[in-house]
């Protein structure tokens, strides 16, 4: 048990827990549950407007509001980065150019023309990835003839040929099944204005590393001259599989899989083929969008912006262990409400995760208000984790947790780790199609997702089962030489570790053991001089970064939350709690503006606006519930 190297800590940890807990307490919904602002980049405002400028429904306000938004968020230096504090980004800067440019802004402003100089020096349209020139294709201002070849016969590929719509992760799955369409189409509705300041004139050059991708830009030479021809055995049936299959996927809140690029891009290929913007599903998804748009008065006016997601089981199961590791009683009102909602939300009918698993009954917990198709592994785990304080407040959630961890155990892949949405979805081949320039297509098995459901399967007393045993084996398998563990879905080293080290001790590694060791020793390593840990997202593409970064709150805490699991009795400890309660703001919350959060490492990243106190308080409120007052 820990105790105090820091005296003056023990008259600070209750304040600043009553505090957080005072403040996490005030931002719960009536319903019960919680959910933050989930903060991306500005191409989620720019491809919204050019969608609807695309669609013909772009009105004015809605126009100047997102542009304010986007000058906004432009650096000095004219670019727009993909996350706080990180570089300018050529394709964002592009689309941002783009949407000010519909807005009416001069382009020899000096905001437009200092963005116009970096585009040009980063290669221009042409070395801006596959996505960005699909948006650009669609109002003329790029060739459909240079977009990678995806025919929508993809979709008619069964689950056990390679390529097929299952090999790609869900998030890619439900975005390429409608891109296939709008490629077929090849629609062009001019802008009025063109975007030709923004080229070099250098064509791009095709990917030649490896046999493997020479045989790809072959097959997609391939495809676009079979895309010339005038006979197209398979399409007209393609084409009404396509829309079929998108239509069934289709959530209540009117969005596909709860997030932006299955979402809009699902809106143009309806449209594309026909679906008249007054048709019930495309109502739907248009007035779906609405519940995504965060609006605010600032110094500039009133703006606009779009969240690519929204989180709020993740935050309200987040929540409620925070609270319980503060010290929260289990039927406190708080508590159990947000344990009634999260109960409410366990998906009950089969999604895509079964193609894989066929015989596995549903269960589990999607991180949106709407995503039944597509629940998730590691929200699951949490969820489990959080009712597992509820049983006597709340009889139902046994019987939840006894169905969810039957559905977690069978989505295990074979390799003895959990991925986050499918079983086995580890075919790499899809990586090499020239399509592929941009985010994570498959969804293989991660450190932070297999540590959260082992965790998860310890505190249910099934340490002992194969799958737990082998899930724990996975975990020692993929720890890195220095220590440390890859962090999927969170920046980065720091998170991975933080989630895979309470899951070992859990499941009965003990603290002495070389595991535990190595990886104290590297959090130890990597402690800021402030006393708080951070990790720049800069780490997932340059190994210089790993484990270095501006101290966080939630870094922080992630860092604790594992020294604490070992009974670090140090003061690398001492010094991270005293960080956290001296940066604590009057209200109780943290301020964060650094992304922690990962959606594509080295491509995507998310704010979570919850994740600075929750994680805080669990920290602060363990370490409480672990002290031993000296005698």
């Amino acid at each position: 048990m820990i105790e105090y190297a820091r005296p003056d800590l023990v008259d600070a940890l209750g304040p600043a827990l009553q505090r957080g807990q005072e403040h996490l307490r005030g931002l719960q919904a009536p319903e019960g549950w919680w959910k933050g602002e989930l903060r991306t980049n500005v191409t989620m405002d720019a491809e919204d407007l050019l969608l609807r400028q695309f669609l013909g429904i772009l009105r004015s306000d809605e126009l100047d509001e997102s542009a304010r938004w986007i000058r906004s968020q432009q650096r000095t230096d004219g670019t727009w980065a993909t996350f706080h504090g990180g570089p300018g980004e050529l394709s964002t800067t592009i689309e941002a150019y783009a949407a000010l440019r519909l807005a009416g802004d001069d382009p020899d402003a000096g905001h437009m023309h200092s963005a116009r100089e970096f585009i040009l020096s980063s290669g221009g349209i042409e070395a801006s990835r596959v996505f960005t020139r699909i948006w650009l294709a669609l109002f003329g201002e790029w060739s459909w003839d240079e977009v990678p070849a995806m025919p929508p016969e993809l979709v008619l590929l069964p689950s056990w040929v390679p390529l097929n719509i299952y090999d790609w992760a869900c998030w890619a799955r439900q975005t390429i099944v409608p891109i296939t369409i709008v490629w077929a189409q090849r629609p062009v509705r001019p802008l009025p204005f063109s975007l030709s300041e923004l080229r070099t004139g250098v064509r791009p050059t095709p990917s030649t590393k490896g046999a493997t991708a020479t045989a790809f830009n072959a097959l997609d030479r391939v495809l676009k001259a079979y895309e010339r021809s005038p006979a197209h055995p398979g399409r007209r049936l393609a084409m009404r599989r396509g829309a079929e299959w998108i239509i069934a996927r289709q959530e209540a809140d009117g969005g596909w899989g709860g997030i932006q690029p299955p979402w809009v891009y699902s809106i143009l290929a309806l449209h594309l083929l026909g679906y008249p913007l007054d048709h019930p599903v495309l109502v739907a998804a248009i007035n779906g969008l609405e519940g995504f748009l965060v609006r605010e008065q600032t110094s500039v006016g009133p703006v606009r912006r779009l969240e690519a997601c929204q989180s709020p089981v993740w935050d309200t199961c987040l929540a409620v262990i925070a609270l319980v590791d503060s010290g929260a009683e289990p039927h406190d009102s708080a508590v159990t409400r947000a344990g009634d909602w999260l109960i409410g939300e366990e998906i009950t009918v089969t999604g895509d995760w079964a193609v894989r698993r066929p015989h596995l009954a549903p269960s589990g917990w999607a991180f949106e208000f709407a995503n039944d198709r597509y629940p998730d592994v590691d929200d699951t785990a949490e969820v489990i984790l959080a009712l597992r304080h509820l049983t006597a407040a709340l009889p139902a959630s046994g019987a939840a947790m006894e169905r969810a961890t039957r559905w977690t155990v069978g989505m295990q892949s074979r390799d003895g780790g959990w991925a986050s949405f499918d079983a086995d979805n580890t075919r790499r081949l899809i990586e090499k199609l020239p399509f592929c320039d941009f985010g994570a297509v498959i969804d293989p098995p991660s450190a932070d997702v297999t540590a959260h459901v082992l965790e998860m399967l310890a505190h249910r007393g099934l340490a002992h089962t194969a799958p737990a045993r082998r899930g724990l084996q996975w975990l020692l398998n993929a720890q890195e030489p220095d220590g440390s563990w890859f962090g999927r879905w969170g920046a980065n080293y720091v998170y991975g570790t933080g989630a895979v080290v309470p899951a070992l001790i859990a499941a009965g590694i003990t603290a002495d053991a070389p595991p535990i060791r190595r990886a104290v020793r590297w959090l130890e390593e990597h402690q800021n001089t402030d006393g708080g840990w951070g990790e720049d997202l800069r780490s997932y593409a340059d190994p210089a970064w790993h484990g270095h970064g501006t101290s966080t709150a939630s870094q922080t805490a992630w860092a604790l939350l594992a020294l604490l699991a070992t009974d670090a009795n140090t003061t690398a400890v001492d010094r991270g709690v005293a960080w956290l309660i001296e940066t604590q703001r009057p209200d109780g919350g943290w301020d964060e503006e650094l992304y922690t959060g990962t959606g594509f490492p080295g491509d995507f990243y998310i704010n979570y606006a919850m994740y600075r106190l929750v994680f805080p308080l669990s920290a602060l409120g363990r370490y409480m519930a672990a002290r031993k007052t000296p005698t």
